[in-house]
């Protein structure tokens, strides 16, 4: 709740920025906000604008296009991510929540440079880190956009909005043995996806997302439709070795049982939504609890890099439509850095001399 003024109605402060005092004024029918600083600076200021109200000289241009709020612009973006079914909406949701908690009180023009940097600050104490910080930032720069492209407009002018540094970047990958103990340490129905993810480097979402119709056995293939990979690019992805016979052996399975499941990755015939408490007690059995499931997708890219697969191949395979991205993944390890210095070393090592020819041998 705002602190107000018991004298000054329109003279109030908000508990999000403590010490600084806005003003609140009705006109043409509705609320307008401003934040003007010191609580007597404020008391002027209302002053102020309560004579040239009485006198008709109330600014009828300087908020005649600035009408959104806060809680306006939110919907709008919501609206547009139902419109488009972004499969992100939810997440969205879950970034307006955080910002309504401090600007959801606020009028566009009241979100200013300063009032964004005052936000970052609150929530890098409160222990956020900057990547999350700027997932909100960008869900708060979207509902900008959207404002301008409204007729009437609801945003006449957009602040900056920074881009903070992110020092988040893992380098976690799974060398083969490591893969081995934990697929050993896992349930039976865990053991499948981490076999996926170890050999195609795909997303969880996209293993646990599997159903039959995508999968050819016949042709040893399995291919991602447009709705379920995170670009929305169709993908095909071939089907060898150990990933094959396990594949195939779920398949062999899935006929006995009369095709009543159609998840490839399933607990007794039920979508697996989330291995985390499986992977939780695994890793830790192993002494491997530091690793994420999203480290089999670096290791997929890898795996597939250091087998000689070009890299345009590679990133087809793991759905990267861009370098920077994939290069992010494909990570050099210790052994790769040996490997390069034998390979440089007998590069460079001269040739032994031929051993001269015994005497009397022509």
């Amino acid at each position: 709740m705002a602190r107000q003024n018991s004298k000054d109605k329109g003279v109030f402060e908000r508990p999000v920025d403590s010490g600084i005092w806005w003003v609140r004024i009705f006109f043409r029918g509705r609320e307008i906000r401003k934040r003007v600083g010191s609580k007597t600076a404020a008391k002027a200021y209302y002053e102020k604008l309560k004579t040239e109200q009485r006198e008709g000289r109330l600014w009828p241009e300087k908020y005649a296009a600035t009408k959104g709020t806060f809680r306006e612009l939110a919907q709008d973006l919501i609206t547009d991510y139902e419109i488009n079914g972004r499969r992100s909406i939810v997440r969205a949701k879950e970034n307006i929540e955080r910002l309504k908690e401090f600007f959801g009180e606020c009028h566009v023009t009241d979100i200013t440079s300063d009032l964004i940097n005052a936000y970052i600050i609150k929530r890098q104490k409160q222990g956020v880190k900057n990547g999350t910080i700027n997932r909100e930032l960008k869900i708060l720069s979207r509902m900008f956009t959207l404002g301008m492209e409204r007729t009437p407009k609801k945003v006449t002018s957009v602040p900056y909005i920074p881009h903070l540094e992110e020092n988040n970047v893992r380098t976690g990958f799974f060398e083969q043995d490591e893969f081995l103990s934990l697929r050993g340490a896992l349930p039976e129905y865990a053991k499948l996806p981490v076999t996926i993810a170890y050999y195609t480097g795909m997303r969880s979402g996209e293993i646990l997302s599997l159903t039959w119709k995508q999968v050819d056995v016949i042709n040893k293939q399995l291919t991602l439709s447009p709705l379920l990979t995170k670009n929305k690019t169709e993908r095909k992805i071939f089907l060898y070795g150990e990933l094959y016979d396990m594949i195939s052996t779920a398949w062999e399975a899935w006929q006995w049982q009369g095709q009543s499941c159609p998840w490839v990755c399933h607990k007794e015939g039920k979508r697996i939504k989330t291995l985390r408490s499986a992977w939780s007690r695994a890793t830790k059995q192993i002494g491997l609890e530091n690793m994420l499931f999203h480290d089999f997708r670096r290791t997929g890219i890898r795996n597939m890099v250091r087998a000689g697969i070009p890299d345009s191949v590679a990133m087809t395979i793991s759905g990267h439509k861009t370098r920077s991205v994939f290069d992010r993944y494909n990570i050099v390890s210790e052994d790769d850095l040996k490997a390069a210095a034998q390979k440089m070393m007998e590069y460079l090592q001269p040739a032994p001399n031929p051993a001269p020819e015994p005497e009397g041998v022509s």
